[in-house]
């Protein structure tokens, strides 16, 4: 029984589901854990303390001078050109092309852009906080300090923290990051990298030690930072994925607009001349010749016109009579046999000839 009340619900009800966009879910802040967060907050202490440590000149400073002292590419010279080669899988250049190979084919094949952008995120991580700081220390390298003892700052240097470290720890960590099955395999490897890595260049004597631990401590701040961004990385892959959903979509439908009636057409036509059938629109004719037909089905092939009424001797009323009997014979799908022994007899049943009248007599008989 339908009351008042229940009329004005049914008007009240919203409108379909199908015109209406979901809303887009709002960023939020992951959780983190309280291991996460312990983390975290030791590897901000251990960057701060390294760094205060450098510019007040205390013993760290002391060790990196006695470690520089020992010139090890000297003593170990047949490892140099090992060491010097190795050191670049460190580097920003060959290390994000190499990553950024295998992250595309990952995206390709899983459909999502995630993997780009978290490398992404990485490597814009590690310029921002490596690079921040190495302006604002300004530390001359081992090669160029002029005063033994001294920490070489604010000379327009660039290697404290260094960048081969932390890039080495951010992007072999984000790929481990990044694998789902081999994480842990992948996190052990990122770990002896980074770990290598730093020690090489204190061996080639581009970087104090200092500088490494700088770097250590500034590519496990970046690691940490990752799963913040995970809500950015998110929204912007789903809009990713929607443009390119379009832009496909736009495609398709140019293509059809373009090419789709001549491809049905001449799909239509391989169709028929496999089943032997004539395409719409056409009656199959002698030696393979088609006539086009109307929208009624009839032939468009003209009809042989017969005698006219002036040569047989007829009147305009017998023409007329003769002209409507045939119209109608033909309307009704029906044909004059032929006589046999005939020579007027056309072998097309559709082209009959009229038989000429006889002579009347006019000499009075009746």
């Amino acid at each position: 029984m339908r009351s008042q009340r229940n009329e004005g619900a049914v008007l009240d009800r919203p409108a379909s589901g199908r015109n209406q966009r979901p809303p887009s879910p709002e960023l939020r802040w992951p959780p983190l854990s309280r291991t996460h967060k312990i983390l975290f907050a030791v590897t901000i202490a251990c960057y701060l303390a390294i760094t205060v440590a450098v510019l007040t000149t205390s013993s760290l400073v002391a060790l990196d001078w006695q470690l520089f002292t020992l010139k090890p590419f000297e003593r170990f010279p047949q490892y140099f050109d090992f060491f010097n080669t190795y050191v670049i899988l460190g580097q920003r250049g060959p290390t994000a092309i190499l990553a950024f190979a295998w992250l595309f084919w990952r995206a390709w094949r899983t459909r999502s852009w995630r993997p780009p952008l978290v490398m992404a995120v990485t490597l814009l991580l590690v310029n921002v906080t490596a690079g921040a700081v190495k302006i604002g220390i300004g530390r001359l390298g081992p090669h160029y300090a002029h005063v033994v003892g001294s920490a070489a700052l604010f000379q327009g240097g660039d290697i404290f923290p260094s960048g081969h470290t932390a890039n080495a720890v951010a992007t072999w960590g984000a790929l481990a990051y990044l694998a789902v099955r081999w994480r842990r395999i992948g996190g052990v490897i990122a770990g002896f990298l980074g770990v290598t890595i730093g020690l090489t260049t204190v061996y080639l004597g581009t970087h104090w030690f200092s500088d490494v631990l700088a770097g250590w401590a500034d590519g496990a701040l970046v690691l940490l930072l990752l799963p913040l961004f995970e809500p950015i990385v998110s929204s912007t892959d789903e809009r990713l994925q929607d443009w390119w959903r379009r832009r496909a979509e736009l495609r398709a439908t140019a293509l059809r607009k373009l090419g789709g009636q001549p491809a049905a057409a001449a799909a239509g036509a391989r169709a028929g001349a496999r089943t032997g059938t004539a395409p719409a629109g056409r009656v199959p004719g002698p030696a393979g010749a088609g006539r086009r037909t109307g929208a009624a089905g009839a032939s468009e092939a003209p009809r042989p016109a017969g005698p006219t009424a002036a040569h047989h001797g007829r009147g305009a009323g017998g023409a007329t009579h003769g002209a409507a009997q045939g119209g109608s014979a033909q309307g009704r799908g029906h044909h004059r046999p032929e006589i046999p022994g005939h020579e007027g007899a056309s072998a097309h049943p559709g082209s009959r000839r009229q038989r000429p009248p006889r002579p009347r007599d006019h000499s009075g008989h009746s």
